[in-house]
């Protein structure tokens, strides 16, 4: 044998470890032999104690220090690694390397340093961690760690509490319901505010009954990394059959559809590859413990994720039959392989010409697969009375519905444009409609496949009305019309063809021969005759649609059956929209039926309510009298004061509805809520009603804690406010008017009101904010509105006077909050310097009279300056030479030729401003940009210039023109004053 090896010091064992490309595990070796070899063992722990302690003290994560800490990890516990009984003895004699650093950082985790509280957590965790799973410790030193880390959990440093939860993650007890480590993990999960912390307990948390939920609750977390390790995690850890139906459907909901893709990428890759896995790369099984029939669309998204990562032609054997007619056999159907059938064809479709190869094999010709959905909706059984108590019965009578709802939609999948095979679908698809034994589930999935099937307007009118002819025996169809009536009117419509021709030929003869009265009066004739074949026409091709009207529909408004009269009230807003005449006649009917209906009806008749306003407007729907009125307006008529009467009437017949439409804001009902707010949005933004009550109502509404769960109706008004306000000048003059009654109104609520709780201060700022004249759209800016008294100034007007009305009012704080916010433009003058002096003598608040001091002095400010330099102004045109006057016109001209350009960038910069949440200025920048646009005005009153022109500098080719055009002009002065 050799020579012994030389013996490795701590020292030198610190400094080599520090490298980056040392060996650690030969350095472990050599420190453990020298470990064995030394006899002092206190002295060497001591010893590297004192060499950790200058790692422990940085807090920075630097590379040599994170390798100092995993060597020392390494080596302390490679002795728990060791086979050998003696050595084992040996540790147990003396307690061992790690029983003295586990007593040394436990000392140290409560120092006053970041850098060692977060190294002695860290070592510990390291420590713990590098021990084999078979590896013991003391109880008493099992109780301290445990008792050090969970007060290290509560540590105000971030990754302080990280060590510490990895640390714990081997003291859990994940079967023991009162385990102080998973109550601690249970709540730092949900309540930590670092997502790096909650991301290391979910690392590190033992799934279980208890903590499962929580895990869970994690993929709603507000950051992406938190919501992936969440899935990443339940995919791991977690076995399929521990989380109940509608956990695995939430979980498919929430990650498929999520914001991240990155997220979207964990839910793909992870999670539905593991439940897949679990039920052994069986898909249909997969999608069974998913329950489809009632989580359809949650299975519709899995699948596409699922058919994304694999090839299309494994995605297609599924699907085969062994007959080789491309269908599954009735029997074996289910609603798993039903839903996978039409999702796979819907995929593979979308796939386009890749794709039509493995279609042919997983679809037959429309011919063949018309009659295999005609035999499948035939077998269908109808419920009787005896087997109405029958759950189990009734389940397998929805499960065939179900099938039969994902065979009717494989129809899009057809290919269709062969003319035979798109007859048949078609007659089939008509004949499934007549059958009484059909599903009523499965009505609007027919009929919507049978209009996309056919493209003609008047053909699918046809054929809907000789369906419900067929269906409904007793009611006259189009084809039993009087023979002798159409003829008549065939007759009728020859004669009228012939008279346009005779009389346009007359026109073009008096035309050559310049009989131009003649030619006049034959022109009249040709028009009456056109309007007259419109007429016929249009009477001949809506007999059909008629007959609907009167036989179908309205009977459909008394039905006893609610689901009838909802759509007999959905049909009746449709056919409105088709007519103006029909949607008159029949627009009391709707009011009445949104006064005394159930919910569900009232809605539907509210939608088509505002759908025909939208669509006419309100003058048609108004009586008839009003016609009368416009048509006498051109005549003399002594009977004035009848007129103005019934103008009243029409005008109160308006006003009667809107306040029925504006009456359910208030309804308990949400969706009621919703759809009158959403509709009186959608007339106000349309410029068919301008209310500055209903816009406070609309406000208060959206600031109702009431609303606070109805997502819809606070997104719509969310978006309303903005656009609306700021598409044009008028818009804001109705916030302006609607600001003081909104306010009063949440002032004077009483405490019981949910408006009590609404701060008021809050929406004082949405109104100031919402009524800016920055915040204007270019296009209304441009507008002539514009360039008077901007909205705010009216406003500041408004507050002051509200203020001086009662200066002890509460509500005093806020409108003065509210002044100091507008952007007010010098035209005031001293008529604001007058209220504000008044105000500050009778208001007592004193936070008020600093914040009116202010606003005082600034504005006096701004006023002093305008005015010294419009005096600046004139002096200098004055004193202005004649060459200096030829001068100013030469860049004058230079400037005019520039504004276009200007306003240009005007206008883009404009468009990238948000419409809300404007920065604000301070009211001496306002002025002062105003002040110089009002010099420039005054200097050239014929040209208005934009407010940026001062600050825009001249091109150099415009300067050097102007110069030599003024340098021309003083050689000529200086001529004529030599000569």
């Amino acid at each position: 044998m050799g020579a012994e090896k030389k013996l490795l010091p701590v020292k030198e064992a610190f400094q080599l470890a520090q490298q980056p490309h040392q060996n650690q595990a030969k350095l472990v070796m050599a420190l453990s032999r020298t470990y064995r070899a030394v006899g002092d063992k206190a002295g060497f722990h001591e010893e590297f104690a004192r060499r950790l302690r200058y790692a422990m003290v940085v807090y920075k994560r630097e590379p040599a220090v994170e390798r100092v800490l995993e060597f020392a990890a390494k080596f302390v516990t490679s002795f728990h690694q060791s086979d050998a009984d003696e050595e084992a003895e040996e540790e147990e004699d003396d307690g061992g390397i790690l029983n003295y650093l586990f007593t040394f950082l436990l000392k140290s985790h409560e120092a006053n340093s970041n850098a060692v509280r977060f190294r002695a957590c860290q070592l510990i965790s390291k420590f713990l961690g590098s021990m084999p799973e078979n590896a013991q410790i003391d109880d008493d030193l099992f109780d301290k760690i445990n008792e050090a880390m969970l007060i290290r959990l509560k540590d105000k440093i971030p990754n302080v509490r990280i060590q510490a939860v990895l640390a714990l993650s081997r003291l859990q007890d994940p079967k023991d319901d009162d385990c102080p480590v998973v109550n601690a993990y249970a709540t730092l999960i949900e309540n930590d505010s670092n997502s790096e912390v909650r991301r290391a307990v979910l690392s590190c948390i033992a799934p279980s009954a208890k903590t499962l939920p929580k895990i869970v609750g994690r993929t709603k977390d507000v950051k992406e990394a938190v919501r992936k390790l969440a899935y990443q995690v339940l995919a791991e850890k977690v076995h399929m059959r521990a989380m109940t139906i509608a956990q695995r459907v939430m979980l498919l909901q929430q990650g498929l559809n999520d914001r991240s893709d990155a997220v979207k990428q964990a839910v793909q890759k992870h999670l539905l590859q593991s439940w897949l896995r679990f039920t052994e790369g069986n898909i249909l099984e997969l999608l069974h413990r998913l329950d489809v029939e009632n989580s359809s669309e949650v299975a519709v998204s899995a699948l596409n994720a699922l058919f994304s990562a694999t090839p299309l032609n494994e995605l297609a054997e599924i699907c085969k039959s062994d007959d080789g007619r491309q269908l599954i056999p009735l029997e074996t159907l289910t609603p798993e392989n039903a839903l996978y059938w039409r999702v796979l064809c819907e995929y593979v479709k979308s796939k386009g010409d890749e794709g039509e190869a493995v279609l042919e094999q997983i679809l037959p010709e429309p011919v063949v697969y018309a009659e295999y959905l005609l035999s499948y909706i035939q077998s269908i059984p109808v419920v009787s009375d005896e087997n109405k108590s029958d759950f189990s019965y009734i389940g397998n009578l929805m499960s065939k519905e179900f099938i039969g709802q994902q065979l009717i939609l494989i129809i899009k999948s057809l290919d269709t444009s062969e003319e035979g095979g798109r007859k048949r679908l078609l007659a089939i698809l008509q004949e499934i409609l007549t059958l009484p034994t059909t599903p009523i589930s499965l009505l609007s999935f027919l009929v919507e496949r049978l209009l996309c099937i056919i493209v003609d307007d008047n053909k699918r009118i046809q054929i809907v009305t000789e369906i419900i002819s067929e269906i409904r025996a007793p009611i006259v169809t189009v084809g039993a019309a009087d023979p002798a009536d159409v003829r008549k009117k065939e007759l009728k419509m020859a004669e009228i063809k012939v008279k346009l021709i005779e009389t346009k030929e007359a026109l073009e003869n008096c035309i050559n021969l310049q009989d131009f009265n003649q030619a006049s009066e034959l022109k009249e004739e040709i028009k009456t005759l056109e309007d007259a074949k419109i007429n016929l026409l249009k009477e001949i091709e809506q007999l059909e649609i008629k007959e609907v009207h009167i036989e179908k529909i309205l009977p459909g408004i008394v039905s006893v059956h609610p689901v009838l009269r909802n759509l007999a009230v959905l049909c009746l807003g449709c056919c409105g929209l088709q007519n103006l005449d029909f949607a008159s006649k029949h627009f009391v009917l709707l009011l009445q039926v949104l006064q005394i209906d159930d919910v569900t009806i009232k809605i539907s008749a509210l939608k088509a309510v505002f759908d025909q306003l939208m669509a006419f407007g309100v003058e048609p729907f108004k009586t008839k009298k009003i016609k009368a009125l416009q048509s006498e307006d051109a005549e003399v008529n002594n009977d004035g004061d009848q007129e103005f009467k019934e103008a009243e009437e029409e005008t109160a017949t308006v006003k009667n509805v809107l306040k029925l439409l504006s009456d359910f804001l208030d309804s308990e009902v949400p969706e009621l809520r919703t759809g009158a707010a959403e509709g009186l949005a959608k007339l106000m933004f349309s410029g068919l009603l301008v209310s500055s009550r209903i816009l406070s109502r609309l406000i208060l509404l959206w600031y109702n804690p009431v609303t606070e769960e109805d997502v819809r109706l606070r997104h719509c008004l969310g978006v309303f406010f903005p656009m609306f306000a700021y598409a044009s000048r008028t818009n804001q003059e109705c916030f302006e008017e609607a600001f003081l009654p909104t306010l009063q109104t949440l002032a004077s609520a009483p405490a019981s009101s949910p408006l009590a709780e609404v701060d008021i201060t809050n929406v004082a700022e949405l109104f100031v904010d919402l009524t800016r004249p920055s915040g204007l759209n270019p296009q209304a800016k441009n507008s002539q509105d514009y360039q008077a008294l901007s909205v705010h100034d009216n406003l500041a007007i408004k507050i002051c006077n509200e203020i001086l009305t009662c200066p002890c009012s509460p509500e005093i704080r806020v409108y003065t909050k509210a002044l100091s916010s507008l952007e007010l433009s010098s035209n005031l003058g001293q008529d604001l310097l007058v209220l504000l002096n008044e105000i500050l003598e009778q208001v007592k608040d004193r936070t008020c009279l600093r914040a009116l001091e202010k606003i005082k002095i600034q504005f006096e400010k701004g006023n002093k300056e305008f005015d010294d330099q419009a005096e600046a102004a004139q002096d200098d045109n004055v004193t202005m030479t004649p060459f200096q006057v030829e001068d100013e016109k030469s860049k004058e001209a230079c400037k005019t030729s520039l504004r276009d350009v200007k306003a240009t960038g005007a206008s883009k910069s404009t468009q990238q401003k948000t419409n809300r949440g404007q920065r604000k200025r301070t009211a001496s920048t306002r002025n002062r940009r105003r002040r110089a646009a009002e010099v420039d005005s005054e200097s050239d009153p014929e040209i208005p210039e934009p407010e940026s022109e001062m600050k825009m500098r001249l091109p150099r080719r415009a300067k050097t023109a102007a110069l030599e055009k003024s340098k021309l002009n003083l050689e000529q002065f200086l001529n004529e004053e030599i000569s």
